[in-house]
Order: C-alpha cells, then sequence, then structure tokens
C-alpha cells in the first residue's frame, strides 16, 4: 500500500471508529457539526503541521478572501486577506519565507483596504496575492492527495463550526470552508487521469454546495449533512491514487 493510500486510509477508518464509539448517527445537524468537530478539532495545530499544509491552509483564507472581495463584500473579505499577516496566526508563517512569502503584498491589500481605494487598485494587489500563494505552493510541494485530505478535515471542521442546524452561526468559518474547498478543487485539477477527473468532479460538486454568488455572510447555507456527505465522497475519490 503506497504511503497516501495508506495515510487516508487510516483517516477514514478513523471516522469510522469515532461514529462507532458515538453509537447512532447524530440526529441534528448540531449533533453532526458536533460530531465532526470532536472528530478534527486537532486538523490544524499549526506548530506541528508541515509546512505544504500550513500553506495550503494560508491559501484557503487568501481564496475565501478574493471570492469575497469579488463579490462585492470587501469588508468580509478582509479578515481573510489579511489572515496571512496577522500576528494571530504567526505560527503558519514559520519557515515559509524562504518558500517566497511577499509580506508587504499582504500589507499592501491591508492597507489599501482600509483606505478605500479604487477596486482597480485593490484587484492588481489581489492578484499579486493569488500569485504568490500559488508560488508558496509550488515551491512548498508535499504529496497533493494528502494535501487535499488535510483540507477535506479541515474544511469539515469549519463547516461544522460555521453552520448550525441550517444557519450560519460564524460567517467567518463558513467562508474559510469555501476557501479551503477551492484550494482542493484548485490542487486536483493539476493532477491527470481518470482518477483525476474524477476527484475534480467530486471538488466541483462541493464546492457548488455554496452560493455561485461566494460565501456570503448572509448566505442560506446548505445543510450540513449534505456538506459532510459530500466531503465523504471526495475522500472515497481520493482512495482511487
Amino acid at each position: 500500500m503506497s504511503k497516501t493510500l495508506h495515510t487516508v486510509s487510516i483517516t477514514v477508518a478513523a471516522s469510522l471508529i469515532f461514529l462507532g464509539a458515538c453509537g447512532a448517527a447524530p440526529t441534528s445537524e448540531t449533533e453532526a457539526a458536533e460530531s465532526h468537530q470532536t472528530a478534527t478539532h486537532d486538523a490544524h495545530d499549526m506548530e506541528t503541521l508541515p509546512v505544504e499544509f500550513r500553506v495550503a491552509f494560508m491559501s484557503g483564507h487568501v481564496e475565501a478572501g478574493l471570492s469575497l472581495y469579488r463579490a462585492g463584500a470587501p469588508d468580509q473579505a478582509a479578515k481573510h486577506l489579511l489572515h496571512p499577516v496577522s500576528e494571530t496566526h504567526a505560527a503558519e508563517r514559520a519557515g515559509i519565507d524562504a518558500l517566497g512569502f511577499q509580506q508587504e503584498v499582504f500589507e499592501s491589500v491591508s492597507s489599501k483596504l482600509d483606505a478605500g481605494a479604487a477596486a482597480s487598485e485593490v484587484e492588481t494587489l489581489l492578484q499579486q496575492a493569488e500569485a504568490n500563494m500559488a508560488l508558496m505552493q509550488a515551491e512548498a510541494g508535499g504529496d497533493t492527495i494528502e494535501i487535499i485530505g488535510f483540507l477535506m478535515d479541515t474544511a469539515e471542521e469549519e463547516y461544522g463550526i460555521g453552520v448550525t442546524d441550517g444557519i450560519i452561526t460564524d460567517p467567518g468559518e463558513y467562508q474559510d470552508a469555501y476557501g479551503f474547498a477551492i484550494v482542493a478543487l484548485k490542487l486536483a485539477q493539476t493532477l491527470e487521469g481518470d482518477a483525476a477527473n474524477d476527484l475534480a468532479t467530486e471538488l466541483n460538486i462541493l464546492t457548488d454546495l455554496w452560493p455561485e454568488t461566494g460565501p456570503l455572510a448572509d448566505s442560506t447555507p446548505a445543510p450540513s449533512g449534505s456538506v459532510f456527505a459530500q466531503i465523504a465522497d471526495v475522500r472515497s475519490a481520493l482512495l482511487a491514487f
């Protein structure tokens, strides 16, 4: 068994053990969210994560911010776009300077958003931020399938926090989950072959569970159960690698 398949199999097995320990399936979205939060509560302990996982995590925040800004919600976008340079998340940046991280780009985004700069001016900086994240992903390397598996764990956790009983209770986490799904889709699209096509299809279905206009705070969210079930389908597609 390959290292990748072994890793994904452990993830699936652990989920089954967890559900078995809990007894019957959750009967409400609240219980489902609590179960998924418990199963993945250590998904992003930044001090122990490999650098490629940390870069993927940061990329998810940036993708959420890009989507929100382009959806006409710069106030909602700001939190996500500032994530890479926030002191709150300093642990994520350990070792990434060597990958070409351009902190000044994200700081410029911050100042332009605060100053209410013209959309065209901000868009140029957003394109630079997007390109910088893509560069760091390429430099960080890592196993693409393992990274996608990590992103699914994290998206599942964040959605479980962000949506409770069909209501968005934490817009930031709801938006982050979308960003992680988008990064996973982009990574899948770099792969080749039938299994890669199947994986991209499942990830497209997942990202379509957010509104086409973007993960705005006033969206009507997809039921948590639908999102968790589709993440399970993505994990099944990962087993083909």
